[in-house]
């Protein structure tokens, strides 16, 4: 009797086996990809939450402290951020909670430091699988880590960096503080080192009854600054467009309208970094409006038409870490009231080296900056022009600042930016 006719079944059964195969690679496939997904949405959580931790450091004051006693408190608020921002973040579908989030603990020292680092680690540990059971594995972990550095380079002079990096702010203003004190006499950094050298400017409020003066035009009111005069403190000279050119788009809407380009370049964003010891030009063409012109775009840039701008929180007292809270008119609907990260009257001024007595020439040299909070009122009165301002940053450059400027994010001159990995404490 002759066996069956079995030719072909080879290729029936290899037919069988691929099929098998080819569909446990792909239900495999699978949760690679939600692995993959669940990494990436780990990095995104750790990312942003390091940043936003970072951001409160920078805008907090506490990295211009100079016996850096602040830090400990500006640390807690970034911590309660971070925790926040990383819990509206989802992994696999879920939104972290807590005990998910590592918070790095508060820096022990006070001594003096430039680059503050905050680092952050998200980690899910029950993260389901879905074909991998056939082999047991139910759950999976899923971790990822971020590093943010805060950086003032103050405090980097004479410390581990040589030189010590410069930094280069967006968004500057164009005002052009001259090198001198408006509480003491004498500089508010040292124009070779950088460092800061009153340190009780940190907090200081340019109008208050009987101990402050408002920020105001050197040029005087008839804004002609063709002949700059002397150098006096908390007196500016406005910039030029050349190295303060002037924002074209998003710009803010203004009533009254922006009419000039030095307008625009305080209500909007200029473009261009300025750099620590870049060299800037004073502003000599006159301009008799400079000052309405100052008054109408500060008050456009701080939302402060009735004077319900945002403001500095001074439950606490004129001293950092400082924390800021949105006005009636801040332009986000819901803030009013609440605390925020940043705000529009928060400010970049640069500060060019400067002598008393000697009217500055063309081009000045700039040695450091100042962050300031525009206050809620706007403009001193009754005087047009007078601008009321709180110190909430210090940023010291001198001469020994070298190499590549670090552009951060934002316009803070305290930057801050993804670093990996972190580099070693200063």
């Amino acid at each position: 009797m002759r066996g069956k006719d079995e030719r072909g079944i080879i290729i029936a059964l290899v037919a069988v086996v691929m099929l098998g195969v080819v569909g446990a690679m792909a239900a495999l496939s699978i949760d690679v990809v939600t692995i993959y997904t669940a990494r990436s949405e780990a990095q995104l959580a750790a990312d942003s939450a390091a940043l936003a931790a970072a951001r409160v450091l920078a805008n907090s004051g506490a990295t211009s402290d100079t016996t850096g006693g602040s830090m400990t408190g500006a640390w807690t608020l970034a911590s309660a951020v971070a925790l926040q921002v990383a819990e509206q973040n989802r992994i696999g579908g879920v939104n972290l909670i807590a005990s998910q989030i590592t918070i790095p603990a508060a820096p022990v020292e006070t001594r003096r430091n430039s680059n503050w680092t905050f680092t952050i680690r998200v980690q899910v540990n029950n993260l389901p699988t879905f074909f991998a059971r056939i082999w047991g594995t139910k759950f999976i972990t899923v971790g990822a880590s971020a590093t943010a550095e805060v950086y003032n380079p103050w405090g980097a002079i004479g410390a581990a960096f040589s030189p010590a990096p410069p930094v280069a702010p967006i968004c500057v203003k164009p005002w052009l503080l001259p090198n001198m004190d408006p509480k003491v006499t004498g500089a508010i950094f040292d124009p070779n080192s950088g460092t800061i050298q009153d340190t009780t400017l940190l907090g200081w409020t340019s109008v208050v009854p009987g101990t402050g003066i408002p920020m105001s035009s050197a040029c005087g009111p008839t804004g002609d600054c063709s002949a700059p005069p002397n150098p006096t403190p908390w007196n500016y000279y406005p910039g030029d467009d050349l190295t303060f050119p002037h924002p074209t788009n998003s710009l803010p809407s203004c009533t009254p309208a922006l009419t000039s380009n030095y307008q625009q370049s305080i209500a909007g964003c200029v473009p261009t970094p300025i750099a620590c010891n870049a060299q800037v030009n004073i502003d000599n063409t006159p301009d008799s409006n400079r000052d309405l012109e100052t008054t109408n775009a500060v008050t456009c840039l701080t939302h402060t038409t009735d004077g319900s701008g945002d403001k500095v929180d001074v439950t606490g007292g004129s001293i950092p870490p400082f924390q800021f809270i949105a006005g009636a008119d801040n332009p986000i609907v819901g803030l009013s009231g609440k605390d925020v990260e940043v705000s529009d009257s928060l400010v970049t001024v640069p500060v060019f080296n400067s002598s008393s007595g000697v009217p500055p020439t063309n081009p000045v040299t700039i040695v450091g900056f100042v962050q300031l909070f525009l206050n809620p009122d706007g403009l001193a009165t009754p005087t047009v022009g007078q601008v009321n301002a709180t110190v909430i940053n210090m940023v010291g450059c001198g001469t020994k600042v070298g190499g590549t400027p670090i552009l951060g994010n934002g316009a803070s001159p305290v930057t801050v930016r993804l670093i990996s990995p972190p580099p070693a404490v200063n």
